[in-house]
């Protein structure tokens, strides 16, 4: 299941650090979560981490991506990949290490 962030948003800035995916980003005029990315934090977190610290509950699960934790597994293990910096692809989000071998990069 992929998270989606609702026009409830406050624009407060403290979920996009939180996200181990990179999937959080500012939209055009709230964050989104890229749905090709979000794992609920699956393989990182018990629980979500956007969920967690979000102080309007704005984070609800998107009825239009209805995952398995298997598929939100599955996900996580395609998103890491060893990656050099002169093939990261043009995205509106930057790309964070994950550990000094592979970043998560996937979408």
């Amino acid at each position: 299941m992929a998270l989606l962030i609702t026009d409830e948003c406050i624009n407060c800035d403290v979920c996009e650090p939180e996200c181990p995916n990179q999937a959080i980003y500012m939209g055009e005029e709230i964050y989104e979560i890229d749905p090709s990315r979000c794992t609920e934090c699956v393989g990182h977190f018990d629980e979500p981490q956007c969920v967690q610290v979000c102080p309007v509950s704005c984070i609800p699960i998107h009825p239009d991506h209805i995952e398995s934790r298997e598929t939100l597994w599955q996900k996580r293990l395609k998103c890491l990949r060893p990656l050099r910096p002169q093939q990261a692809p043009d995205r509106p989000w930057p790309v964070a290490a994950v550990s000094a071998a592979a970043v998560c990069w996937c979408g």
